[in-house]
C-alpha cells in the first residue's frame, strides 16, 4: 500500500484526509493501483471520506456520532477542548478516546497513535481501548500493528461484528481482498445485513477497479435499515466512477448540498479525463 500511495502523488492532489487512488479509461475500469488513487483524492480532497477501519454504518456512541456532524473548523476547536483535558490527566480513558478520534478525523493520524499508544499502555487489556489503537494504527498506515491490535481486542468466545468488519477492512488495505471478503462474510453472519459490512464489501470492490460490482453492494447497503450518509456518498461515487455523472450527482445530493454534489462530480470527471489523458500518454509508442 506504501507503494501504491506513493504512486498516486504523481497523478493526483491531495487535499484534507487520507486515502489512496488515480483513475482509468471509463471503456475498462481501472486497475486496483488506478481506483487507489482517485480514492486517495476524492478522501483527501474533502469530496468523501473514508475509515480505515469502516466505510460507513456503524452506530456507535452518541458522542462520537456527533462528531459526524461537524465539520473542519468544529473539529479543531473540539481538539482544543480535548487536548486542554487530555494534558491534564492523559489517563483519562474517554476524554483519551475521544482526542484521538478527533485527531483522527482532522489527519492528525501521528498525533492520533502518539494518545492511543499511551492509552494502551495504561489499560492493555481494555477491548474499546485495543480497538481504537488498532483504528488509530491503520489510520497512520502501520496496518500489520493494526491488524494485531484489532485481534487481541476480540473475544473469541463473543466475538463483536465490529470488530470483524475492521479487521477485513485492514485487510483490505493489505491487498489481501479474498480474506478481507472471507472475514466480512463471517461479519454478516454476526450481524446479518447490516449495512457498514456490506459498504465495507462493496468498498472491497471498488478498490479492486470493479465498480460495477461495488455498486450492487452500495445499494444494498443503503436500502438496509441503518444505512447512512456515507454508504449513500459510497453509492455516487461507485456511480460516478462508471462515469453516469448524472445519476452520481443526484444520489450524493440528497446527502449533501446540491452546490457541494455538483462540485464532487465535476472533480471526479476532471480526474477521469487527466487519467485518461495520462493513459493515453502512457501508451504512445515511442520513438
Amino acid at each position: 500500500m506504501k507503494r501504491e500511495t506513493e504512486a498516486c502523488r504523481v497523478t493526483t492532489r491531495f487535499g484534507r484526509r487520507g486515502g489512496m487512488l488515480n483513475i482509468a479509461r471509463k471503456d475498462a475500469i481501472a486497475t486496483r493501483l488506478g481506483f487507489a488513487c482517485i480514492l486517495s483524492a476524492l478522501v483527501l480532497s474533502g469530496c468523501t471520506s473514508v475509515d480505515r477501519t469502516t466505510t460507513g454504518s456503524v452506530r456507535r456512541a452518541a458522542t462520537v456520532a456527533t462528531f459526524d456532524h461537524m465539520n473542519d473548523a468544529q473539529l479543531a476547536a473540539m481538539a482544543g477542548r480535548l487536548g486542554a483535558q487530555y494534558e491534564r490527566n492523559p489517563k483519562d480513558r474517554q476524554t483519551a478516546l475521544n482526542y484521538a478520534n478527533v485527531l483522527g478525523r482532522l489527519g492528525r493520524n501521528d498525533q492520533a497513535l502518539a494518545v492511543m499508544r499511551a492509552l494502551a499502555i495504561v489499560y492493555p487489556k481494555d477491548q474499546a481501548v485495543l480497538a481504537a489503537y488498532g483504528k488509530a494504527l491503520a489510520g497512520a498506515g502501520q496496518f500489520d500493528g493494526a491488524l494485531d491490535a484489532i485481534r487481541r481486542a476480540q473475544n473469541p468466545a463473543y466475538p463483536d461484528w465490529k470488530l470483524v468488519s475492521a479487521e477485513g477492512a485492514i485487510l483490505d488495505q493489505m491487498g489481501r481482498k479474498d480474506e478481507a471478503r472471507a472475514t466480512y462474510q463471517k461479519a454478516l453472519q454476526l450481524q446479518p445485513n447490516e449495512p457498514s459490512i456490506i459498504s465495507n464489501m462493496g468498498m472491497s470492490y471498488l478498490l479492486a477497479g470493479d465498480a460495477r460490482t461495488a455498486e450492487t453492494y452500495f445499494k444494498q447497503a443503503a436500502a438496509a435499515p441503518g444505512a447512512d450518509s456515507r454508504v449513500r456518498q459510497n453509492l455516487a461515487l461507485s456511480v460516478g466512477l462508471q462515469g453516469r455523472f448524472q445519476e452520481a450527482e443526484a444520489i450524493a445530493a440528497q446527502e449533501i448540498s446540491p452546490q457541494q454534489a455538483k462540485a464532487n462530480t465535476d472533480y471526479l470527471r476532471s480526474m477521469l479525463a487527466q487519467q485518461n489523458s495520462w493513459n493515453m500518454l502512457k501508451d504512445k509508442p515511442k520513438g
